[in-house]
């Protein structure tokens, strides 16, 4: 591993411990500003809109002006939106800084291509879940002590303490030293994914397999609130488990071609589903929280096959359109989820489970295999 791996995998893990500690109680939060079902999942579906139409531009300027520049930009940004979600005190302002957070997913891209460069020695799939593991790693400890600040402080004192921690990571991101460009024109390398059926049937399946994968998720904190009766504290030890099975899943299916990895995926989220479903006290939610590992492990994999369909000068580009693909779910499945849990609360997970179970059918037998993972074009 380089030194710019070391000092990114340091900050994504200082951040990560931000995230966990206000991800899991999101939607909480939002009911406590006097959000509905159907405004929650609309709130964040506005966050996965923002999301989703970051990813192409940000990849076309990685690309372009290089990845530094963009990941210095995206955390200055998610710092200023940790805190304005912090001062917030009505549901406007705190919902503008929840889309604003989400709107800087554009980093996925650029960061993306900064770690199949500055990976080394490491193939593409696995410094991607390394990186991911480093993440996932801090924010095992956030949903816990988030859980147990809000318990006690309450959840507005949970933001402040993330954006402190957020600084931290900030000023880690900065020690990235600046990687060389491949010269290209932009013009032709869309044209030319645009050409490639290979990466044009990968990006197909996996938005369809990404939209299965989310659609359990964005209400079932308040799911386990409202209709199983958990506490705040107990939510967070769940999160933190999640959180570990993220860091689990990356590790162990990265060890894995990313085509296998990324079925196994799939199944760990199923299992999610079922387990929050049928499940009948705490330590059948902590088991479906540590399958939830799937879906991170699920996205880390999908971009690292990525690379093996596309040419070296168009792998930023490349990367954010498969991350916007990917992201659209996040816009689109949270609506859907709140109209069913408005309907009845776990209709979500039936219509979930037989989603996911048909979106893992079709990836199996259509999902196109990838080829011999390519070298770094340079090395720091």
């Amino acid at each position: 591993m380089t030194r710019d791996f070391l000092f990114l995998a340091a900050s994504l893990f200082c951040w990560g411990i931000g995230e966990g500690m206000f991800f899991y109680f999101q939607p909480i939060y939002l009911e406590r500003l006097g959000a509905s079902p159907v405004t929650i999942g609309f709130v964040l579906g506005l966050g996965g809109l923002a999301m989703t139409f970051s990813h192409i531009p940000a990849g076309w300027l990685a690309d372009r002006v290089g990845r530094r520049p963009l990941l210095w930009a995206a955390w200055l940004a998610g710092l200023a939106a940790a805190w304005l979600m912090a001062l917030a005190e009505g549901l406007t302002v705190f919902a503008a800084g929840a889309v604003l957070y989400n709107f800087t997913a554009f980093v996925i891209s650029p960061l993306n291509s900064y770690l199949t460069e500055a990976r080394g020695r490491l193939s593409v799939g696995r410094a991607i879940t390394l990186s991911s593991s480093a993440f996932t790693a801090g924010a095992v400890l956030g949903p816990l002590s988030g859980g147990l600040l809000g318990q006690a402080f309450g959840l507005r004192a949970v933001y402040f303490a993330a954006a402190g921690l957020f600084v931290l990571s900030t000023l880690l991101i900065f020690f990235l030293r600046a990687q060389p460009r491949a010269a290209h024109d932009g013009r032709q390398s869309f044209r030319d994914l645009l050409a490639n059926p290979r990466y044009l049937n990968f990006l197909g399946l996996a938005f369809l397999v990404f939209f299965a994968l989310y659609l359990p998720q964005p209400l079932t904190p308040n799911f386990l609130q409202n209709q199983r009766g958990l506490s705040l504290a107990q939510i967070g030890q769940l999160g933190s488990l999640g959180s570990l099975g993220n860091t689990v899943f990356n590790l162990a299916l990265g060890q894995l071609a990313p085509r296998l990895g990324f079925f196994l995926a799939q199944g760990g989220v199923l299992l999610f589903g079922l387990l929050i479903w049928k499940g009948g006290g705490l330590p059948w939610y902590g088991a479906a929280y540590f399958m939830l590992g799937g879906y991170r492990a699920a996205r880390s994999l999908a971009s690292a096959q990525v690379r093996s369909f596309v040419e070296a000068h168009q792998m930023g580009l490349a990367y954010g359109i498969a991350e916007t693909l990917n992201s659209l779910p996040l816009f689109l499945a949270p609506p859907l989820a709140g109209w069913l849990y408005e309907l009845r609360p776990d209709l979500i997970y039936p219509v979930s489970l037989a989603a996911i179970a048909l979106a893992l059918l079709l990836s199996l037998r259509y999902l196109p295999r990838p080829l011999p993972d390519p070298l770094p074009v340079s090395q720091e």
